[in-house]
């Protein structure tokens, strides 16, 4: 960053602190003031106003410190002794010492003011032998109340909380990398500004974002971050990233645009499966994806189906194909529930009719009630909590069952999960692996594995290692493999060294590229994952009306370097797998569901079209083609009109929302998925939703565009901020291209008939 001139003071203000000075830091677009013990007592915006309410957090960190036989918390409250100094032109230094029970114990945090934004580190000096294992910094709060808040969270694809302070109330924290896709977020307001966050972190460093919303409305947010302990050395420790915090004007997506030109720059992007142009060409070009479960004719059959009827390159994303029972007994998936032989003609004959398969793999749940689970000892090497325990987690309702979480900084897990990977490609000959929960990561606490105790970046370099494990092993020519085959009955498949020879593998492999995806999106996997799952354009099938909306917050920082594809649109009742208890089995499972839910579908699918993603239908059925004629004739337009228009909707960079009038109605929505509503019914809500969604593109041909849809029964008239000047306007639909002729003026009007979707591209 280039640092503007600015001027660091620091003054004695008695008026609220009884003659003790505080320290200030100001250059005319920002300004910050401490307190006496160092908390921060004031951060201003530009026009002075303090984005702070007068009861400030009093402390500017806590922390969380490791002695051996206990843990103990620590704060700069502690201190008794604070002290500070400024470098003019440079940085504000705050300094923490004389701590009871740390006596040796000395805590430096460094600001610096950059334009209207704040840099923040901290460091450790005279631990002594004690480890920090969490550092909470900075607190800022409690920030003032506003009007119109909404706080942008990139909760993977991303979410816009409205009035945060009630929609998310208690203690929320959103881990990265995982669920927090990227490491910002922004409060915004409707008149002034707002708060800006971030980290410049390009190591895949673990931290937690905070924001605590109490009773009393006050909003207290904070960054957790969580050393690594071998980065302890001669008793100090220092946060290696700054963090950054600014005041913010503008909405959810300024904050996009105000990330993206840090982010695009970072080798995660730079070396994206997109961008390097890895991307298999099969799943590249994949025209609608058929999102189904079961056997082979429950999943391929509607496939072939459906690209016969539409004419699209169809690919299917297949859950329940493995032989055990779905969120109860991974990772025993092979063999197949059908047996390997009709698996394999089935998908053979798939390809030949070019529909290509990824198959369900969740990378890192372990079903502690299978055999398995005891036979290799599979325990040793799963995810450690503090006090060395296992905390079991449990998503199938149906049977209770208990999974743990497997270490990916363990060489054992990665390799478990390589070879079914391996067997289910070169012996099934499926075409790649979506591997459930990756863009998620976790902290791990046993010393036995060989990683970091706790904080540190393991995590995502033991995913690195399994990525290209997996495709080492899958690639064609790939002779040096040394195949495993353990004794356990569930990992038998026909490959075996007894059975594949080198030369055979070679001729057994897929003579086309193996994609990887995952579920979620994440910044940090952009380099090792070819596809990612925004199921966000689905919530309301699986979350309640809670006051938050999806918006595409990750999409609108890296579209061009990421496929998004994938949503919950189903047009019937959820499936249910025959390996669960026959007890809880629904009536009537792919039940056609009510028509009334149909804009509930249309909307989705609308979603995914404008916000750049393959299209993707889930429970699909042959039938829906003749009962559901008008919902799946839009899901093909889609498709279509996506495939000529591809230098924007897959290679475009987003532009800010280009809708000038507002085309929202009341909607019903059905919360509905495999186990939101199961056993219990629909439970349906009804609320406002867009009509008319569009989304503008910078394409990579060096023209602009906007994607346009219409999900109503009627005709819609838009008006559209396009850029500036004398422009040749020309729609692209389904049927080909219109010249629309030259347009001249701040917005562009245009009617779109029902259920009408186009591209509207703007040449200068």
């Amino acid at each position: 960053m280039s640092c503007k001139t600015f001027v660091l003071c620091f003054a004695a203000l008695a008026s609220s602190h009884a003659g003790e000075p505080t320290a200030r830091i100001a250059n005319g677009t920002a300004g910050l003031e401490f307190s006496p013990k160092g908390a921060l007592a004031s951060f201003t915006s530009a026009d002075g106003r303090n984005l702070l309410s007068s009861d400030a957090n009093p402390a500017l960190w806590k922390a969380e410190i490791r002695r051996p036989g206990t843990n103990m918390p620590l704060s700069a409250m502690d201190a008794s002794s604070f002290s500070f100094q400024t470098h003019p032109g440079k940085k504000a230094e705050l300094r923490w010492t004389d701590f009871r029970d740390f006596p040796q114990l000395r805590v430096t945090a460094e600001v610096r003011l950059d334009r209207d934004a704040s840099e923040w580190r901290i460091r450790m000096e005279g631990l002594e032998g004690d480890i920090p294992l969490k550092i909470e910094y900075p607190l800022i709060g409690s920030v003032a109340e506003q009007p119109g808040e909404s706080l942008a969270l990139p909760v993977w694809t991303g979410q816009l909380a409205h009035n945060p302070r009630k929609s998310l109330p208690g203690n929320r924290t959103f881990p990265y990398p995982g669920t927090l896709s990227m490491q910002c977020a922004a409060l915004c307001v409707s008149n002034g500004a707002g708060i800006y966050t971030a980290c410049d972190d390009t190591q895949n460093f673990g931290k937690v974002l905070s924001f605590n919303a109490n009773r009393q409305s006050q909003l207290v947010f904070s960054w957790s971050h969580y050393p690594e302990a071998t980065s302890i050395r001669n008793g100090r420790w220092s946060l290696p990233y700054s963090v950054i915090v600014s005041p913010h004007t503008g909405d959810w997506f300024s904050a996009a645009e105000r990330y993206r030109s840090w982010a695009t720059n970072q080798p995660w992007a730079k070396q994206s499966r997109l961008a390097t142009q890895q991307v298999p060409e099969w799943a590249l070009n994949t025209g609608i994806w058929v999102w189904n479960r079961g056997r082979s004719p429950d999943v391929l059959t509607p496939a072939m189906a459906l690209k016969n009827r539409s004419g699209m390159p169809v690919s299917v994303f297949w859950h329940w194909w493995h032989g055990c029972s779905y969120d109860a007994g991974f990772p025993e998936y092979l063999p197949p529930r059908e047996g390997a032989e009709p698996f394999k003609t089935a998908l053979a004959k798939a390809h030949k009719q070019d529909v290509r398969a990824l198959v369900y793999m969740n990378q890192r749940l372990w079903g502690m009630e299978t055999s398995s689970w005891t036979n290799r000892g599979a325990e040793r090497f799963a995810v450690k909590v503090p006090d060395g325990t296992i905390r079991p987690e449990i998503y199938n309702t149906f049977t209770q069952s208990k999974c743990a979480s497997m270490c990916m900084g363990t060489e054992f897990w990665r390799g478990v999960y390589a070879d079914l990977a391996e067997r289910a490609i070169r012996a099934l000959g499926v075409n790649g692996i979506y591997m459930d929960q990756a863009c998620t990561s976790l902290a791990c606490y046993d010393p036995a594995h060989g990683h970091p105790v706790g904080g540190g970046k393991y995590w995502i370099e033991g995913f690195q290692t399994l990525s290209k494990d997996i495709r080492r092993r899958t690639c064609t020519g790939a002779d040096s493999i040394k195949i495993r085959s353990p004794k356990d009955p569930w990992y038998d498949s026909p490959l075996t060294p007894q059975t594949v020879s080198k030369t055979s593998r070679n001729r057994s492999l897929p003579q086309i590229g193996i994609a990887l995806a995952g579920e979620g999106t994440g910044e940090s996997w952009l380099p090792y994952l070819d596809l990612m799952l925004g199921l966000q354009v689905s919530r309301e099938r699986y979350a309640a009306d809670d006051g938050r909306e999806t918006i595409p917050f990750f999409h609108a920082v890296y579209h061009p370097f990421f496929i998004p594809f994938g949503n919950y649109s189903s047009l019937t009742m959820p499936p249910y797998d025959d390996l669960w208890p026959a007890a809880t089995a629904p009536a009537e499972p792919l039940k056609l569901l009510d028509r009334k839910y149909s804009r509930q579908f249309l909307l989705e699918q609308a979603r995914a079209f404008v916000w750049g993603q393959q299209p993707t239908i889930a429970n699909f059925l042959p039938e829906h083609l003749q009962n559901r004629t008008e919902e799946m004739d839009f899901v093909v337009r889609l498709a279509k009109v996506r495939a000529r228009t591809l230098p924007y909707l897959l290679h475009g960079t987003m532009l800010p929302p280009p809708l000038a009038s507002s085309h929202a109605a009341m909607t019903d929505f059905s919360r509905l998925s495999i186990y939101a509503g199961q056993g219990g019914g629909i439970k349906e809500f009804r609320k406002e939703a867009d009509r008319v969604l569009a989304t503008a593109w910078q394409g990579n041909n060096g023209r602009q565009a906007i994607a346009l849809v219409n999900i109503g029964d009627t005709p819609a008239t838009v008006r559209l901020r396009g850029p500036s000047g004398k422009l040749r306007l020309t729609r692209i639909d389904e049927k080909g291209s219109t010249d629309l002729g030259f347009h001249q003026g701040p917005d562009i009007e245009t009617t779109l008939g029902p259920r009408d979707a186009c591209v509207i591209e703007m040449n200068r």
